[in-house]
């Protein structure tokens, strides 16, 4: 039983530890980049991914040889579907469909994955497929003016959604001028100026040997899986062929730098029959020692049917039908924030409900009945999504990319278990000093706002 994180040391080759049943184990290749496996007895499938540690954060907002960078991470998402020099794009999919893959990819502020979760007789497959749109995609111009199209057609479906225009309008009132308060697919301006030579050296700049992390959870053998990848890597030929000794890329700075000092208010006047509600501030880092009991307190707070929010605001008074609180935590800052959607004669009223109810527990702290309810809802979803192979496979390449720390079930639990109700008051504490950015998106003006 692991009761403690276990260390993932960038400059060790070799790493293997017992999960009791499972095991995990790391191989480092001379070029840098690191294979992580969990093997699961009894499993018949498995999940792959390939993560870069390069996420929306770590384009140049003003950077005169790429005056158009903005939005290119997830370009490049689309754009690795588009053919390598050995398949089209249709191939690509033909394939994945072919063998029944459950494929796809993501970006996020600090990271980029593409992942597929195939029965474990397809994983040679899945790992070749993968590793070729990962290093040896063509991202042609054609191809590149195509999928201007259908990102501007996904930034459109995302405008139509208020509950998002207003998560990414609290971002970035949270976090002004800051690279994580930029919306990750950048905005219809970003991808219209896009251009294909500045994304291509977005690529260059990021996907090498050294940022590349890929991670495999289920039915995998892990010499049998590293030979898989080697392979896979040598044949895309260029810098990925290159057996020069490397050592991987740094892990991110994991301390805030400078004072985060977010703007006050913003309201977006929408047609709409409600207003959509963020209220919050800058929260905790990913790193931060408190963020178990943050954990705690946000599972109390507005966690599920019976955390303070929906029992306060829904069940009691029937002024939303959904709302809950909610944490983004990143390397070096992070935001801390509650949503509710209601009419909008309502949102005076569930805006002063919210914000009394984190000042409640500041003030008051919270009952040993609250505490333990949170505890078990906490462990108990963790243990569900563990049944999940993908969820572990993104475990892996969180806790790489991450702080370097892996955290077993048995430890995560042990740390969870240990959390007190005056801890809970004190992050809560914390929190309401900054919690002071108020967001609104709908018929603001019927509101009164």
């Amino acid at each position: 039983m692991l009761n403690e994180p276990f260390l993932m040391p960038l400059e060790q080759s070799e790493l293997s530890v017992d999960l009791d049943g499972s095991l995990l184990q790391r191989t480092v290749l001379p070029n840098g980049l690191r294979i992580i496996t969990e093997s699961i007895p009894g499993a018949r499938s498995a999940t792959i991914g390939f993560w870069i540690g390069v996420g929306s954060r770590d384009e140049q907002a003003e950077n005169p040889a790429a005056p158009a960078s903005l939005g290119s991470t997830h370009f490049l998402e689309h754009l690795l579907f588009k053919g390598t020099r050995t398949r089209t794009a249709f191939e690509i999919s033909e394939a994945f469909d072919r063998i029944g893959a459950d494929n796809n990819a993501l970006t996020a502020k600090e990271y980029t994955c593409y992942h597929a979760k195939v029965r474990d007789r397809d994983v040679p497959l899945a790992v070749t497929l993968l590793a070729d749109m990962v290093c040896d995609s063509l991202i042609e111009e054609g191809a590149f003016e195509t999928e201007r199209g259908v990102i501007l057609e996904e930034l459109a479906m995302a405008n139509d959604d208020l509950g998002d225009v207003a998560h990414e309008a609290f971002f970035e009132t949270v976090l002004p001028n800051h690279p994580l308060g930029r919306p990750i697919g950048g905005t219809p301006a970003d991808i219209n100026a896009a251009q294909r030579e500045s994304v291509w050296e977005h690529y260059t700049q990021h996907y090498s040997p050294r940022t590349l992390v890929v991670c495999a959870a289920g039915a995998i053998t892990h010499t049998e899986f590293v030979a898989h990848v080697a392979n896979a890597i040598q044949a895309a030929g260029g810098i990925w062929a290159d057996d020069k000794d490397a050592a991987p890329a740094p892990r991110r700075d994991r301390q805030q730098k400078d004072a985060i000092t977010a703007e006050p208010a913003r309201f977006v006047q929408r047609e709409s029959e409600q207003v959509h509600i963020l209220l919050g501030g800058p929260g905790i880092t990913s790193s931060d020692e408190r963020r178990f009991e943050f954990g705690v307190l946000n599972s109390i707070l507005g966690g599920g049917m019976s955390g303070r929010l929906m029992q306060e605001i829904r069940e009691k008074r029937g002024l939303a039908y959904t709302t809950y609180s909610f944490g983004g935590s990143y390397s070096s800052a992070g935001v801390f924030g509650i949503y509710a959607g209601c009419a909008p004669e309502n949102t005076a009223q569930v805006i002063e409900i919210a914000r009394g109810e984190l000042e409640s527990i500041a003030a008051h702290g919270v009952s040993e009945q609250e505490l333990q309810r949170a505890q078990g809802q906490l462990i108990g979803a963790a243990a569900l999504a563990f049944e999940d192979s993908e969820t572990r496979m993104a475990r892996l390449a969180r806790a790489e990319l991450g702080s370097g720390e892996f955290w077993h079930l048995d430890a995560s639990q042990a740390k969870l278990e240990a959390v007190t109700a005056a801890q809970v008051q004190q992050v809560a504490a914390d929190l309401v000093k900054n919690s002071n950015t108020l967001v609104l998106v709908g018929d603001v003006a019927s509101a009164g706002y």
